[in-house]
């Protein structure tokens, strides 16, 4: 082969490896909200019950700044299309605490205390993907009721090891719940479908902060877990 044969085979070479090499490095970035959406999808297939130790904070900024602590445990129960929640709360601020809300049949109940009326609120149901948020939700149920955007990620501890959870913010679609739920943001373990951590921002002076650990999941949960009874 004369020199200039060779030559121009080389070249043409060159541009092949180029190209491919080229393209290779075009290719798109992975897109890591499609990715823990997509590792939620898996985990929630596995997901079946879960309790958690639970700070609930309420945060008010006006007129003057007050916080608001309860501390319990939460269960969350799901089998199908079924959902169930419970969260019993032993202390207010360092004082005993009787207050109970479950979430049964797409039927709210709460009570401030053992000797308190209980509050009902039946149609309850349009919020269950809101009250199930972030425990055992896939995430094609949360595509469906929220615009979500990939904040980044945080090593949080929940009560044993350090989690490497995902921060999303929601928007929720509906524009009635946006009225009174401005943004809601999780982080997520979504190799657990699991949430460690949520703020709700209702409005500019207002948020709810809950803050989970010591989860036991799909382990036997307390008989009275989704009634208003103290847990014995």
């Amino acid at each position: 082969m004369r020199l200039g044969s060779k030559l121009r085979l080389a070249a043409l070479i060159a541009l092949v490896l180029s190209f491919g090499l080229l393209t290779r490095a075009a290719a798109p970035a992975p897109d890591p909200k499609a990715e823990v959406l997509a590792r939620l999808d898996v985990a929630a297939k596995n997901f079946h019950s879960t309790s958690a130790d639970v700070e609930f904070d309420t945060i008010e900024t006006d007129p003057i700044y007050d916080k608001d602590v309860l501390k319990g445990v939460v269960y969350y129960d799901r089998e199908g299309s079924s959902f169930k929640m419970g969260a019993h709360f032993d202390r207010h601020y360092d004082k005993p605490s009787t207050r109970a809300y479950t979430y049964v049949g797409g039927v709210l109940r709460a009570r401030d205390s053992e000797s308190a009326p209980v509050s009902t609120y039946a149609n309850a149901g349009k919020w269950e993907s809101y009250v199930m948020l972030g425990f055992g939700a896939s995430g094609k149920d949360l595509a469906a009721k929220w615009d979500i955007t990939y904040l980044g990620s945080e090593p949080i501890s929940d009560g044993k090891n350090i989690i490497k959870t995902d921060i999303l913010e929601l928007v929720a679609k509906d524009p009635a719940v946006r009225k009174n739920l401005a943004s809601v943001k999780i982080w997520v373990d979504p190799d657990r479908a699991l949430s460690l951590k949520q703020i709700f921002t209702l409005n500019a002076t207002t948020s709810k902060i809950c803050l989970y650990s010591n989860f036991k999941v799909n382990e036997k949960l307390p008989a009275n877990a989704f009634t208003l009874d103290p847990i014995k």
